[in-house]
Order: C-alpha cells, then sequence, then structure tokens
C-alpha cells in the first residue's frame, strides 16, 4: 500500500432485524476486498469512491445502490459539485446495509437512536444529507440580501464581479444538486409506516429547490444591476469631463489666439488687453454655464 491510499475505518453496528456496515475511506485495494468479502459489484463499489460522481440509483438483484450528497464545507470559490459537497454510497440489501463514504460526517459518528426497521436509518442519514444543505443555503440568501443593499445605496466599492459570479455558481450548483437528489428519492421505495418521514424529505429537498432557484435569479439580477451601476458611474465620469472640456477649450481657444508670437497683433498694445481677454473668457464661461443649465445638464 503506497503512500497515497488511506486505511478504511469500519464501523459495524447489529440491530434487531439488520446489520449496518459503515466504511469510510478505503483505499482502492480496500475497496476491491471489501466488494469481495460482502459480495458487491467492484463497478459499484468504484463508483461510491470516485470523486465528483453525482446522485443516482441503481438496482441490484438483492436490492439497491444510491449515491447521494450532503454539503461538509463551505468555500468562497466554488466551481463544481466536489467545492463544497461530499457523497454517501448506501448498498441495500435485504437485512444489510453497507454506507462507503471519503468524508466525516458528523450524523454518522454521534450516536443514532434505535432504529426498529433498515428504512428508518436509511431515511434518517438521508434526512441529515438535505439538511446539511440549509444553512449555507441561508447564508447565501443573507449574503445576496447584503450585497443587494450595498449595491443600490451605492456603497459596493470593494464589490467585484468575480464575486458576483461565485454567488450565481453556489446558487447554480446547488440547484443543481437539488434536482438530481430529489429525482433519485423519488426512485426511493421504503416500506409502510415510513412514507411520512420520505415525503418530509422531499418537502425539504423541494423548499430547497425553490430557495436555490431564487437564489439564482437573485443573482442573475445583481449581475445585471452591478454591471448598469458600473456603467452609469462611467456615464457620471465622462459627463464631468465633457462639462469641464466645454468650459475650458473656448478659453484654451482663446489663450492659444494670444499666446502666438506674430508682430502684427493689435491687442498687444491695448492698455488693458488682459483685463479685456480675462472679461471676455468670464463672458464665455457665463453663457457655456447658462446653456447647460437651460439644456439641464447640470
Amino acid at each position: 500500500m503506497n503512500s497515497e491510499q488511506y486505511t478504511a475505518t469500519i464501523r459495524e453496528k447489529r440491530y434487531q432485524d439488520f446489520t449496518w456496515i459503515d466504511i469510510q475511506n478505503p483505499s482502492n485495494e480496500e475497496a476491491q476486498g471489501i466488494a469481495a468479502t460482502h459480495g458487491l459489484n467492484p463497478i459499484l463499489v468504484k463508483d461510491s469512491l470516485q470523486a465528483g460522481h453525482l446522485p443516482k440509483m441503481e438496482q441490484m438483484e438483492d436490492g439497491y445502490f444510491m449515491i447521494l450528497r450532503a454539503c461538509t464545507q463551505e468555500v468562497d470559490k466554488p466551481t463544481s459539485i466536489n467545492d463544497f459537497s461530499n457523497k454517501i454510497a448506501f448498498f441495500v440489501t435485504k437485512g444489510r446495509l453497507i454506507t462507503i463514504h471519503r468524508a466525516e460526517y458528523a450524523f454518522l459518528d454521534s450516536n443514532l437512536p434505535d432504529m426498529g426497521h433498515m428504512d428508518a436509518l436509511i431515511l434518517y442519514i438521508i434526512d441529515k444529507m438535505v439538511d446539511s444543505f440549509q444553512e449555507p443555503l441561508e447564508n447565501l440568501s443573507s449574503k445576496i440580501d447584503d450585497i443587494e443593499n450595498l449595491i443600490f445605496t451605492k456603497k459596493g466599492d470593494n464589490l467585484t464581479l468575480e464575486q458576483l459570479y461565485f454567488f450565481k455558481a453556489k446558487a447554480r450548483i446547488g440547484k443543481k444538486l437539488t434536482v438530481l437528489i430529489r429525482s433519485v428519492i423519488d426512485a426511493l421505495k421504503v416500506g409502510e409506516g415510513h412514507d411520512p418521514q420520505l415525503q418530509d424529505i422531499k418537502d425539504s429537498l423541494t423548499a430547497q429547490y425553490l430557495l436555490y432557484d431564487e437564489a439564482v435569479e437573485d443573482t442573475n439580477g445583481l449581475l445585471a444591476s452591478y454591471l448598469s451601476v458600473t456603467a452609469q458611474k462611467s456615464n457620471d465620469v465622462m459627463k464631468v469631463l465633457t462639462i469641464f472640456s466645454a468650459f475650458f477649450l473656448p478659453l484654451t481657444f482663446v489663450a492659444g489666439i494670444y499666446g502666438m508670437n506674430f508682430d502684427v497683433m493689435p491687442e498687444l498694445r491695448w492698455q488693458n488687453g488682459y483685463f479685456y481677454t480675462l472679461g471676455f473668457m468670464i463672458l464665455i464661461c457665463l453663457i457655456v454655464f447658462l446653456w447647460f443649465k437651460r439644456k439641464r445638464f447640470l
């Protein structure tokens, strides 16, 4: 076993009617041994350890195989589902549940309540996985509201287009994951008496989907608003520069004429020529100012 491989943590818990085996962070060699020991399909075991694998469900001869993802961390610049979520693979057969995962999950390490049926344990784990997205989703919604306030109160000088893009990426990835998880949950069949818990999970996913969808729309709106405000600021700067140019161009023209060094310039010998020129410049500024006021440019 090389230095890049890991030693699996295997926990086994026996209930009255079934056995739960939880396997955390196995190496590739250990995964092959697990598949052989428990009679699992090696391809499915490989899928359970493949980074970035999306949620899915496959039927097996004596049960089903399922992959779901849970939020394990929050990053500022997400680019893929791996940046803030990890998966748990479920191998469900008669009388036995095997879960395989890389990341550590607090709700798997804590003392679980007594489960009278394997479906109850599966739904308990799924419910915790779905709930793991709730706090990051609320944080995202809160940050979007803060950014909206900064943009429209013109206090977002430190706000960048990159920040808005990654907020949109979070919302988009979360929405995608919610849809994929819901498609798997819709295909899940549980025994009698567990339908209310399953429906509660579906309701939570629906609520999260709506919030993520709203976040995607909000971030799209924020991007458009940010670009609009930025363009408006550029227009304001150009407006100020244009106004200054309108005042100083004629003054520069006058100063340029009387800055020429021709011998025959009658005004050069005027005793009050300097004051006449200053007065003429002031008159030009006044005319330009009144014209701008009349056109409501000022």
